[in-house]
């Protein structure tokens, strides 16, 4: 069974920097799209940013277009979310979600595995 855990997460300041990790067993990673969303309070949790199997296709939500940028290390199993130029509103739970395919997708219902969740809060 998948299991991905998620680590990096913490206090930041607007304009800081952080990295998310997540760190997925098994042994189809390599071939499947993997996504981190976030969840603010009493909101609902939505798509930020995807990557698929090779790491040649990415996909990002507008609001962190150009500040976040996702990667992925096939050989450690482990996907990053590097989170540049902090707002306060990116704070939120951030997850870590495999999908059963390699396909892009925004909808947090096609994935089929997801981490624990990390909290980030950015302060202004």
């Amino acid at each position: 069974q998948v299991q991905l855990v998620e680590s990096g997460g913490g206090l930041a300041q607007a304009g800081d920097s952080l990295r998310l990790s997540c760190a997925a067993s098994g042994r189809t990673f390599r071939s499947v799209f993997m996504a981190w969303f976030r969840q603010a309070p009493g909101k609902e949790r939505v798509f930020v940013a995807g990557i698929s199997g090779s790491g040649d296709i990415t996909d990002y939500a507008n609001s962190v277009k150009g500040r976040f940028a996702i990667s992925r290390d096939n050989a450690k199993n482990t996907v990053y979310l590097q989170m540049n130029s902090l707002k306060p509103e990116d704070t939120a739970v951030y997850y870590c979600a495999q999908d059963r395919w390699n396909r892009n997708s925004r909808s947090s219902s096609l994935y089929t595995t997801w981490g624990q969740g990390t909290q980030v809060t950015v302060s202004s």
